[in-house]
């Protein structure tokens, strides 16, 4: 049988032998050409799976670099993750780097196809904000690209990460309501998926900071999670079922300022204030400093975040292959949608 490279990257031949076709045949099914049989391009595409094998990796190598960066975004209307941007693009400043910027596609794994189709065009090196796929996935990805994964909390020697210290800013958070006087305090976030522990995410972290914190106060009783939609766009409709409920809760600590903001204009349309019901977000974006606005939260350097991500990635193109992991110091910006509670 063949033997793939000594670099453990596969090859078409590789994909042929697995698959018991000609390297013609891959070659057809990966171009998706006239005259393949459905079983030929089952058996060749199950192989190009189970190998990890990319087409145009070696041609990358022959080519030489393409001086581009990806990168792989949950979406392009929100502002922090824009702000990540800012600093990777300020960052290769004076580089012939360039971004192109992916944002994930509705339905399918979260960032998957994204991160596949950056590779597929050749990208020098990948940064993706927090994808909601499986380590060892990402970690077959790395092994041809270079990667850098921000807000993921990925212990790995694959790629490298960037982080804000969720725990840290999450403690924040809920001391700063425990300490107002707050014991119904709701968490609302992500779906399941994407705050599994096995994705690390930050979102993930806050939560099991929320919960803990909750229990070490023994308000295991008052604990609320309410979690978003597949869309993540129906936060307004979430914080109308928590205040209009039985015992709706003085608190709402917010996973991200994009959803707080939902959260104020749902209290703003049932007639209640921050002196009735205290909302956190989390993030910093600069419409939350806004007077009109005024939202408490988390601030964290998105333009930091970015800038450290390109530098790694720089780092990994040019040869280093010890991994880094880089956690940045988050703070917690007090202001006018939080206050002691009318009821405990």
């Amino acid at each position: 049988m063949h033997r793939s490279r000594a670099d453990g990257l596969a090859t078409i031949q590789d994909v042929a032998d697995r698959a018991g076709v000609s390297r013609a045949a891959v070659s057809k099914v990966i171009r998706n050409a006239y005259g393949v049989s459905p079983g030929m391009r089952e058996r060749a595409s199950a192989a190009i799976d189970e190998l990890g094998y990319r087409p145009r990796t070696y041609a990358r190598a022959l080519r030489g670099s393409s001086f581009t960066i990806g990168v792989e975004m949950p979406t392009l209307s929100n502002p922090f993750l824009s702000m990540i941007v800012e600093g990777a693009t300020s960052e290769l400043e004076g580089t012939r780097y360039r971004l192109i910027a992916a944002p994930a596609a509705p339905g399918g794994v979260e960032g998957e196809r994204e991160i596949e189709a950056l590779v597929d065009r050749q990208v020098d090196g990948l940064m993706a904000i927090s994808p909601v796929v499986s380590k060892s996935w990402l970690e077959g990805q790395a092994r041809h690209t270079p990667i850098v994964m921000v807000g993921r909390h990925d212990q790995t020697s694959a790629y490298d990460t960037v982080t804000g210290d969720d725990i840290v800013g999450a403690t924040l958070v809920m001391d700063h309501l425990l300490t107002l006087g707050h014991r119904r305090i709701a968490h609302l976030t992500l779906r399941e998926e994407a705050t599994a522990p096995s994705v690390a995410s930050p979102h993930g972290k806050r939560l099991l900071t929320y919960v803990r914190s909750m229990a070490d106060a023994g308000l295991e009783e008052h604990i609320r999670v309410s979690r978003l939609g597949p869309g993540d766009d129906d936060a307004y409709e979430h914080a109308m079922e928590l205040v209009r409920s039985e015992h709706p809760p003085t608190a709402i600590f917010v996973g991200s300022d994009v959803f707080a903001l939902d959260v104020l204009r749902a209290l703003d349309d049932a007639g209640l204030s921050s002196t009735e019901v205290s909302v956190v977000g989390y993030d910093g974006i600069s419409l939350t400093a806004h007077p009109r606005i005024s939202l408490t939260t988390v601030e964290q350097d998105g333009r930091m975040l970015g800038a450290h991500a390109a530098r790694l990635l720089l780092e990994r193109i040019g040869g280093r292959t010890e991994p880094a992991h880089v956690k940045l110091e988050p703070r917690l910006v007090i202001r006018g949608s939080t206050s002691k509670p009318l009821r405990t």
